[in-house]
């Protein structure tokens, strides 16, 4: 039988060894350092390692990501001068027809009729010019009334252009390569005027 005093060696369900004593307490031996597991600082350091490594690459990220934003802003900006270089390009030559259209006016002997003849040249020039980069006129005389494309500033009785059809255009209206940049302001058709 043994002694209650005496301290008696017992062994755990996972294997550690363990004293008891009659008193109740027992004193185990760590788990990790029977089943031979790295200590606490080796595993500190790795982490703190990988943690420094993880900061260097959201450093480089963001230095990364800065570069890209501001070359996206020059390579915008580069874009932008480059097309609008090509439409003053093809505007270079309407401006030469309107100087000389200019300084044939101031001629003492200039014809008016000719005058009127060669701005009309020019502007049939420009409007070429520009539907080469995308602009088109919106003139819809006599075509129904589009409120997308067309800005209603009245409505007039007509006997010759159907109800809620154009009537006259005032000012014409445009578009580039499909997108409205400005509506046709008309005067739109409410039919044959009613009598009272």
């Amino acid at each position: 039988m043994a002694d209650p005093e005496k301290t008696s060696a017992a062994t755990s369900t996972d294997g550690s060894a363990s004293a008891t004593t009659a008193a109740g307490t027992s004193t185990a031996a760590p788990a990790g350092a029977a089943a031979g597991q790295p200590d606490t600082a080796a595993e500190l350091a790795a982490a703190k390692a990988e943690a420094a490594g993880n900061y260097d690459k959201f450093v480089r990220a963001v230095a990364d990501l800065e570069n890209f934003r501001r070359r996206a802003v020059r390579e915008k900006d580069d874009l932008r001068t480059t097309v609008t270089g090509r439409v003053l390009e093809d505007i270079f030559p309407v401006l030469d027809n309107l100087g000389l259209a200019i300084q044939a006016a101031k001629q003492p002997n200039a014809d008016i009729k000719s005058l009127v003849g060669g701005v009309d040249m020019v502007l049939t020039q420009l409007k070429s010019a520009l539907s080469n980069h995308g602009l088109k006129e919106i003139s819809p005389v006599g075509l129904p009334f589009d409120p997308h494309q067309h800005e209603a500033i009245s409505h007039l009785p007509s006997a010759d252009v159907k109800e809620e059809h154009v009537l006259t255009v005032v000012r014409t209206g445009y578009s580039l390569n499909g997108r409205l940049l400005r509506p046709a302001s008309v005067v739109v058709s409410s039919g044959p005027e009613k009598k009272a």
